[in-house]
């Protein structure tokens, strides 16, 4: 069960990442063509500001997942085993109790954006805002499925690739 839970949690991670950069991609593009052009469109750099934040939300668990986004192993792997695998957990259990006690707060400030508009494009900022609130749910979600596998799947919560590559 928690193996499936894992994959559909990476498969959903990997999706918004893969949206959010071909967005970001296509404005790129368009900005390109159209400076060739002699008149590229006010919008797209915009756009792909707002691309960029998505792809940074989607893909940061994924990066906490595989060990990319924050990984000072020095001190782990000079440990024991035992008291590494506690470290592990320790700081997962901490990634998140923080980003879960963090999203209440995140809420209101996506709420915020309701009375904002972006300037070329036009959107609601709280559609952009809402990267920040995403960001939170995909590196509490990742943490706890870590602490879950540390906990009943008795891993050594170290990094793990080979879900991400494959």
């Amino acid at each position: 069960m928690l193996k499936r839970i894992n994959s559909v949690t990476i498969f959903c991670a990997k999706f918004g990442l893969f949206l959010s950069f071909t967005v970001m991609l296509g404005s790129v593009m368009i900005q390109v063509v159209g400076r060739l052009n002699g008149s590229s469109p006010v919008w797209t750099e915009e756009l792909t500001r707002y691309g960029l934040l998505f792809t940074i939300s989607f893909g940061a668990g994924l990066a906490f997942r595989t060990g990319d986004l924050v990984a000072v192993d020095i001190l782990t792997e000079s440990l024991p085993v035992r008291f590494a695998r506690l470290l592990r957990l320790f700081g997962a259990i901490s990634t998140a109790a923080l980003c879960f006690y963090l999203l209440p707060h995140a809420w209101k400030y996506v709420s915020i954006g309701k009375m904002q508009t972006s300037p070329a494009l036009g959107v609601r900022m709280h559609l952009i805002h809402l990267s920040i609130w995403i960001t939170l749910i995909c590196l509490g979600v990742f943490a706890s499925l870590r602490v879950l596998d540390i906990i009943i799947l008795k891993t050594s919560g170290r990094p793990i690739k080979q879900d991400i590559e494959g």
